[in-house]
């Protein structure tokens, strides 16, 4: 999908959290690239954002890859710094995740801690990062889209808790938490902030490879598909500005709740 336009008029998606190729993340990134939209893939592991940038470029879409850790305020900031150059940001989607699991007195604080602050401080410093670059889009006053989306991806977790998992609950329900603060800010400004319950389980590369006999009970259509997720997230992005909405739960149609 290249063309002519130039890089202060290409729309770009910062898509945070890529890991498996056949995860979320990598989902998201594909879908927004299918767009037209020159797509920034950031994570922890160089190799796995970039297997899924050269597939989006092999495909002609526009994809760059770029290590670094959401909870490092150093690398969220080196990061927002290089998103200039490929264009002007319109997405900013946070799929970073640290799914602690543990009794809750097998629980150390450092796990504790490291979940708090991939998702909660982690979210914060994305947002921070990604809201002066969104406002700065041109236009957006006229724009019946707005300014432009930051999405966060949240979890069953985001609202309850149960053991084992007291780690990542506390912390996908900081995150709900900060994306409602967020929405209530910046939403009067044109940024469409939206928070998306992922309640199941994803099928994809970390779920088959951990638990293959929860996907082989799963059954057809028993786990959420990451393509279909990602269409929910570009819906959300291309939504009317009169009628955002800011909470999404997505589940299998089989999914208790």
């Amino acid at each position: 999908m290249t063309d002519s336009t130039s890089s202060t008029s290409t729309p770009v998606a910062w898509i945070a959290g890529v890991g498996a190729h056949a995860g979320l993340g990598a989902a998201l990134a594909r879908r927004f690239a299918h767009q037209g939209f020159t797509v920034v893939l950031t994570g922890r592991t160089a190799s796995r954002i970039e297997a899924t940038a050269a597939q989006i470029r092999e495909q002609n879409g526009r994809a760059h890859a770029i290590t670094g850790d959401v909870s490092n305020e150093q690398d969220v900031a080196r990061i927002a710094g290089e998103l200039r150059s490929y264009g002007q940001l319109r997405s900013a989607i946070f799929n970073a995740g640290n799914a602690v699991r543990a009794p809750t007195l097998e629980l150390s604080p450092e796990q504790f801690e490291s979940a708090w602050r991939t998702n909660v401080l982690g979210g914060f410093l994305f947002a921070r990062a990604a809201l002066p670059l969104l406002l700065e889009a041109p236009g957006a006053a006229n724009d019946p889209h707005g300014a432009g989306s930051l999405l966060y991806t949240g979890a069953t977790a985001s609202l309850r808790g149960r053991p084992p998992f007291a780690a990542f609950a506390s912390a996908k329900a900081g995150l709900r938490s900060l994306s409602q603060s967020l929405a209530r800010e910046f939403g009067p400004r044109g940024v469409h902030v939206a928070h998306v319950v992922i309640d199941g389980g994803i099928d994809g590369e970390r779920l088959r490879a951990a638990s293959p006999q929860r996907a082989e009970q799963a059954g057809a259509d028993g786990l959420l598909n990451p393509d279909a997720i990602a269409d929910s997230y570009w819906q959300l992005h291309r939504q009317h500005r009169s009628a955002w909405t800011h909470e999404l739960d997505l589940r299998p149609y089989r999914e208790p709740f």
